[in-house]
């Protein structure tokens, strides 16, 4: 296993979490925060495995790596995104992919049988449902605090997830790598630890990698071709059909904006969010389809996914004029360039 790739992973994420502690030392955005902690996730697990590709794995690494970057870095990444979504209603879209989560948390170990599951795949499974149940129950009276429950998940899955991974009972050598590529692998870890990290990377990289796609959507202009209204005061059966119709919708709706979207780019007029959560939602497809390919046994991608998934996050964070207003030295008055305006048209 290469130490080079893993370790500019590392830097671009260390970096990238250090500059937004600092922004939101001075801005105060919630958002801001969370993402730096997934970030920081994303750093710490590939430092771990830059180390292990010099030094080799041993136990340390090797439950470090796990807890921060198979579990806690899509979730928390994504937490940061739901944040940012407060006063939207991608909530609903959200509660959907928390019980998918739940839901394949349970058919994951019908199929697979894991070791040590116990009865955590039908406990996983009832608190996903109640999750989701709470989030589209707050979004549907427009209350902002339902990512408040999003986080409520996140961060109780990363608390039992702790637990679990410290004191989860390891083969010796205490690690497990795919013998061909030097890739880790979460074999020797418990059924009840490897569960969550469907219900975590599933929605996270959800919410990350599609809310940036809604985020841009509600940035960009718009073309309505299909017309649809969530509404929560239309009569319910008109509420009903239209959220279930409102993916497509959305999706058409989308693609039918792009266009208008290139050209006030071209003129200098298409609002920073736009091409920011492009790039953010690239990286988050980029890192989810890495995650899901070293799941499955294919793991020698995994390393370079990371990297390029770390880039086009990066991208996509330094591009939004929203998220950094001026570049400077962290933590210091020492600016690398002028402040940065908004131009774009506002979303509509």
């Amino acid at each position: 296993m290469s130490v080079t790739v893993p370790a500019l992973t590392a830097i671009l994420a260390l970096v990238m979490s250090i500059a937004l502690i600092d922004q939101w030392r001075l801005r105060r955005q919630p958002f801001q925060l969370v993402w730096a902690l997934g970030m920081a996730f994303y750093g710490i697990a590939a430092g771990c495995e830059a180390i292990a590709a010099a030094a080799g794995w041993n136990e340390v690494l090797y439950r470090t790596w796990y807890l921060t970057g198979a579990v806690l870095t899509a979730g928390w990444l994504g937490l940061g995104t739901i944040v940012l979504l407060a006063r939207t209603r991608f909530g609903y879209a959200v509660a959907v992919s928390i019980f998918l989560a739940g839901l394949f948390t349970l058919l994951t170990q019908a199929k697979y049988h894991y070791d040590g599951a116990g009865s955590t795949p039908i406990l996983y499974f009832i608190g996903a449902g109640l999750l989701a149940l709470a989030i589209a129950v707050e979004t549907y009276f427009q209350n902002e605090r339902w990512p408040l429950f999003a986080a409520i998940g996140v961060v109780g899955a990363s608390i039992l997830a702790l637990f679990l991974t410290v004191t989860a009972n390891l083969a010796a050598p205490g690690f497990q790598v795919d013998a061909a590529t030097g890739q880790p692998v979460a074999d020797l870890f418990p059924g009840s630890l490897r569960l969550l990290t469907p219900f975590l990377n599933i929605t996270g990289g959800f919410a990350l990698a599609f809310g940036a796609l809604f985020s841009a959507y509600m940035f960009m202009p718009k073309r309505r071709v299909l017309p649809y209204s969530i509404d929560p005061n239309q009569p319910g059966d008109h509420f009903l059909f239209n959220l279930f119709i409102a993916p497509v919708a959305l999706t058409v709706n989308f693609v039918a904006s792009l266009p208008g979207a290139v050209r006030d780019l071209v003129r200098g007029r298409l609002h920073s969010r736009v091409p920011a959560t492009l790039l953010i939602a690239v990286g988050g497809f980029v890192a989810s389809a890495g995650d899901t390919l070293n799941r499955f046994g294919i793991t020698g991608p995994f390393a370079v996914a990371k990297f390029l998934a770390v880039v086009f996050l990066l991208a996509g964070f330094l591009v939004s004029i929203e998220a950094f207003r001026e570049f400077r030295i962290p933590f210091t008055s020492v600016r690398l360039g002028g402040a940065r305006r908004e131009v774009g048209a506002q979303p509509s």
